[in-house]
């Protein structure tokens, strides 16, 4: 699934992935906060600080293949009202911002006059800037497409967890303490790839041919 990128495709991934997994952590804590759970916001992740939200591991994985993850926002279930459907809404909120974000950046590739603005002088400000765009729907997209795998801990399996019967969610729960280990063995076996990159390669197109 990953290769290892290159000096100048890192030039572009690591703050498109920087700034996807800031507004995707801000969205968790922001509708927590809405909800009635001030923990995000205690602990100083309600911020849109890239530095509030990183993990170390996940950094550095970003820089070595390409792909990466931050650090969970805190969230306590005590403080909501309707927990099961509140920790849904919490929950999608991660995945919903990157698919936003995406959005904005295919409307903003497809409507910019990126060729007019080329000059012999602007050209080293101007391509750089047109491939982070670019980049930011794909990369945005993958991070929500991944993050709604109903695997535990994954939000997508926050969102069927809330969905299902309480009997059966709480037996569906009993996953998560394997769930990094399903994630490995997904994508090790190239399962993971089949399940993933269909809606991705589909949803990026639509974004572009949305604004297209």
């Amino acid at each position: 699934m990953f290769n290892l990128p290159s000096i100048q495709e890192l030039v572009i991934i690591v703050p498109v992935f920087l700034l996807a997994l800031t507004i995707h952590e801000f969205a968790h804590g922001w509708m927590a906060n809405r909800l009635g759970d001030p923990t995000a916001r205690l602990h100083g992740r309600l911020t849109l600080n890239p530095l509030a939200h990183l993990d170390i591991i996940g950094t550095i994985a970003i820089v070595l293949i390409g792909f990466g993850w931050a650090k969970p926002v805190p969230v306590d279930a005590r403080y909501l009202r309707n927990p099961r459907r509140d920790m849904i809404l919490i929950s999608a909120a991660g995945p919903m911002s990157n698919l936003l974000l995406a959005g904005l950046a295919a409307f903003l590739y497809q409507t910019m006059p990126w060729g007019p603005l080329l000059t012999q002088q602007s050209a080293w400000l101007i391509v750089p800037v047109a491939s982070v765009v670019k980049a930011s729907v794909s990369v945005n997209v993958i991070l929500a497409v991944f993050n709604l795998l109903p695997v535990p801990p994954l939000d997508g399996s926050r969102v069927v967890s809330g969905l299902l019967p309480l009997r059966q969610a709480l037996m569906y729960s009993r996953l998560e303490p394997y769930g990094f280990m399903i994630i490995f063995l997904l994508f090790i076996s190239g399962a993971g790839s089949y399940f993933l990159w269909p809606p991705v390669r589909s949803l990026t197109l639509a974004l572009f041919h949305m604004w297209g």
